[in-house]
C-alpha cells in the first residue's frame, strides 16, 4: 500500500521542482476541503477546494482527492498531470510562487479546459463507451 502522505516531486523545468501532496481536511465547523500543498524551496502554497453549493469534494473515502462541479467536470488532485495544470495556471496568473492560500475553484475551469484541449477527441465513427 502506498503512502499518500509522502511528498511527491513535480519537475516543471530545469530550475523548478515542486514537492506536493494532497490532504482531505475538516475544520471546526468548516466545510470539508481538499488541499493541494505545494513546496518550492522555502515557499509553501496551499490550493484549497472547499465544499459548497455546486462544488463537491471527496468525503475522504470515495473518489479520494477528487473535486467536481458536475457530471464530467472533475479533477483528480492525486494525478500529476492535474497538479501540473494547476501549477501552470497559477503561474500564468502570477500567483506562484507565492506563500499562502489560493482558492482552487478560481483555477478549476481553466485547468479543466487545458485537460480537455490536451485530450484527443474520439473519431466521429467511434461507438460510445467501453
Amino acid at each position: 500500500m502506498r503512502n499518500d502522505r509522502r511528498l511527491r516531486r513535480l519537475v516543471v523545468d530545469e530550475r523548478t521542482t515542486y514537492l506536493w501532496s494532497v490532504r482531505h481536511k475538516h475544520g471546526d465547523g468548516d466545510a470539508c476541503r481538499e488541499v493541494l500543498h505545494l513546496h518550492l524551496d522555502a515557499v509553501r502554497t496551499r490550493i484549497v477546494f472547499r465544499e459548497g453549493a455546486g462544488r463537491a469534494v471527496s468525503d475522504g473515502y470515495s473518489y479520494v482527492g477528487c473535486v467536481a462541479t458536475g457530471p464530467g467536470k472533475l479533477l483528480n488532485l492525486r494525478e500529476p498531470g492535474v497538479v501540473r495544470g494547476l501549477v501552470d495556471e497559477a503561474t500564468d496568473r502570477g500567483l506562484l510562487p507565492g506563500d499562502g492560500e489560493l482558492d482552487g475553484w478560481e483555477l478549476f475551469d481553466a485547468v479543466l479546459s487545458r485537460a480537455a484541449a490536451a485530450t484527443p477527441a474520439a473519431p466521429p465513427d467511434c461507438p460510445p463507451g467501453p
